[in-house]
């Protein structure tokens, strides 16, 4: 049975594929997680996820998280792990592009009622 070769993941190429913001695209999964990239803009909503914790790595841009124990400003090349439970917001004045990793399935609001679907690219 034939296998395809491995290819690489170009993010710049995948983020130049979409314009909307606050809509995570699926590069590649990693153990049961989800490789994510977003572009953001504006403010998120203030949400939460009770099961884990949550990944933001800037690749361009600058992204503040807001959380209840104080903001962390992020700018490129940066990540920052928020704690599962802990209530957060990302807000970015300008637009910045963002990778995320987490589980499979986890609502981006902490919330699956109001959490955007995910679509893979």
């Amino acid at each position: 049975m034939a296998t395809s070769a491995p290819e690489s993941v170009d993010l710049a190429a995948k983020l130049a594929s979409f314009t909307e913001h606050w809509s995570p695209k699926i590069v590649g999964t990693f153990n049961g997680h989800d490789i994510m990239v977003v572009k953001v803009k504006g403010e998120f909503v203030w949400h939460s996820h009770a099961d884990t914790d949550d990944f933001f790595l800037v690749l361009d841009g600058r992204l503040t998280i807001e959380t209840e124990a104080g903001n962390v400003e992020l700018g490129p090349g940066e990540l920052f792990v928020v704690p599962q439970g802990m209530q957060h917001r990302p807000v970015a004045a300008e637009e910045a592009h963002i990778l995320l990793i987490e589980p499979h399935g986890t609502p981006n609001t902490g919330d699956p009622a109001t959490a955007a679907v995910k679509a893979r690219i």
